[in-house]
C-alpha cells in the first residue's frame, strides 16, 4: 500500500491545502493529513477545530485520514507505515525551505517526499493570509473549504 502523510498545521486548511490532498488521493492509496501540534506556535484554530475542518471536507473520501501528532514527521511515517511525504510548493522560496527538510529527513529515515506544486489557481493563498484576512473582517470563504467557516 503507497502511503503518504501530509503534514502541516492547517490553521486553517486552505483551497491550496485541499487541492494537494485531493491530487495527492490519485498518486497514493492513503493520504494521512497530519496536523502538526507545536507548543511554541500560537494558533488561530483549536486543535479540534482545525481537524474538523480536514473531517468535514474530505468526510467522503475514504483514502483520506485525519491525525494529529507531536515530534518528528519521519517517526510519525515510520508509525503509520507511511514511505512517502507529500508536501506542496507555492513558490521557490516554499521549495528551498522544503528541500532542505526533505534532505534532512532521507538523511534519518528513507522516507521520500514527494512535491506537488500548487494549482495557478490558488498559488498565492497561505493559511497566514487567511488568518489576516479574517483578523481585518474580509471575505476569507472564497480562500477555503466550505468547513471552514467561522463567526468573527
Amino acid at each position: 500500500m503507497k502511503r503518504a502523510i501530509f503534514p502541516g498545521s492547517f490553521d486553517p486548511i486552505t483551497l491550496g491545502h485541499y487541492d494537494i490532498i485531493q491530487r495527492g488521493v490519485s498518486l497514493f492509496d492513503e493520504v494521512i493529513v497530519a496536523i502538526g501540534v507545536n507548543a511554541e506556535k500560537k494558533y488561530m484554530f483549536s486543535l479540534e477545530e482545525r481537524k474538523r475542518f480536514i473531517e468535514e471536507t474530505f468526510q467522503h473520501e475514504p483514502k483520506v485520514r485525519v491525525i494529529t501528532y507531536e515530534g518528528l514527521t519521519i517517526d510519525l511515517c515510520k508509525k503509520e507505515k507511511a514511505d512517502f511525504i507529500l508536501r506542496g510548493l507555492r513558490n521557490p522560496a516554499d521549495f528551498e525551505f522544503e528541500k532542505a527538510i526533505a534532505h534532512t529527513n532521507r538523511k534519518l529515515s528513507k522516507i521520500e517526499t514527494v512535491f506537488l506544486l500548487t494549482a495557478s489557481k490558488t498559488s498565492y493563498i497561505s493559511s497566514s493570509i487567511v488568518r489576516d484576512v479574517l483578523r481585518n473582517g474580509g471575505d476569507y470563504t472564497v480562500l477555503v473549504p466550505p468547513a471552514v467557516r467561522v463567526k468573527p
